[in-house]
């Protein structure tokens, strides 16, 4: 073998400088990469990724709409339990009224609505009197009597309708008689709950159990279910706040309550603690002294107490309204 061909051979064998180069730049090419993998992998974590944009379809509408329901548009309502309940609308049957006398329409100029008209008029001066003269739950009125079936019911009512008449008035008429609750049948309506209903439970709105007529501004609050701790009932906090709650959502409001007679339940002395008026009605010829001093000592915690005579009979030459207008009286 010559030596060119020797040399040639040993430089098959041998690296050359340049591949060595190449080799070690490749090795260390191999070794920098995961390094660098891993630097990268810490600045990442220590730097915040920015929020990736989202996508047309996870975009949540109602997120938007979510404002306007809040919960204090509720809150500043002056029932806050009633989140937009409305009362239920009856109709008032005008024709069983007229059937039994009780005034009806502003037109109507009998007897007994010019009566009536006279009875209201002192009775609102005393609800919504000013300064020295106000009256403590002046607005808040109690209809009673002595003994059952002297007519107590029948003033009441038309009481309400005479007041719903006024036009810069809202009347609440309240059957709180539950023994013997005649309001709603009187004016030919059909309830199921009630005062009593709404006070027993807590859960129960008082817009559940208010009826609203065909009189504008005329509602009504049945008596409710039978109790048997009735007066409890009546003289609790519960009835306090209800009482409370009715006479001060509109400033002019009256309340009318419909009373159990003084003598034949004791819930009458307890409905005096929370009125400012009552309206005492004395059936004449009928209801005896002795009962009306004892009954009224019962309620002698009102301190503004009106008597109203009715059924009396007039004669002839004392007729009065009824035939200036035209009017018969039956």
């Amino acid at each position: 073998m010559s030596l060119i061909e020797k040399a040639a051979e040993k430089m098959k064998k041998t690296e050359s400088l340049v591949e060595k180069a190449a080799r070690k730049a490749a090795e260390n090419s191999a070794k920098a990469e995961p390094a660098a993998q891993t630097s990268a992998n810490q600045v990442a974590s220590e730097t915040p990724a920015p929020a990736p944009a989202p996508e047309k379809p996870v975009q949540a509408e109602p997120v938007a709409q979510a404002e306007p329901m809040a919960e204090p548009q509720a809150a500043s309502a002056p029932v806050s339990r009633s989140h937009g309940r409305r009362s239920r609308h009856v109709d008032i049957n005008f024709d069983e009224l007229r059937a039994q006398n009780i005034p009806v329409l502003e037109t109507d100029h009998s007897i007994i609505s010019e009566e009536f008209r006279i009875v209201k008029r002192s009775l609102l001066l005393n609800a919504f009197a000013k300064g020295d003269a106000a009256i403590k739950n002046g607005n808040i009125i109690m209809v009673t009597s002595t003994q059952p079936d002297e007519g107590k019911t029948f003033c009441a009512v038309s009481l309400a309708m005479s007041m719903a008449m006024e036009r810069d008035l809202t009347v609440l008429l309240i059957d709180a008689d539950v023994e013997k609750p005649d309001v709603m049948k009187r004016l030919g309506v059909k309830a199921d709950k009630g005062l009593i209903d709404v006070i027993e439970d807590k859960s129960l709105d008082l817009s559940d159990c208010l009826l609203r007529t065909n009189i504008p501004n005329l509602s009504l609050l049945p008596a409710g279910k039978k109790h048997r701790l009735t007066t409890e009932l009546l003289a609790s906090e519960r009835m306090g706040e209800i009482v409370d709650e009715v006479a001060k959502r509109y400033p002019d409001r009256v309340i009318i309550i419909d009373s159990p007679p003084v003598l034949a339940s004791s819930s009458a002395s307890v409905l005096a603690l929370s009125v400012g008026q009552v309206l005492y009605v004395v059936e004449a010829d009928k209801t005896r002294e002795i009962d009306l001093k004892e009954a009224l000592s019962m309620i002698g915690s009102c301190e503004h107490i009106n008597l109203l005579l009715n059924k009396s009979r007039f004669s002839g030459g004392k007729k009065k309204f009824g035939s200036y207008y035209g009017y018969g009286h039956h």
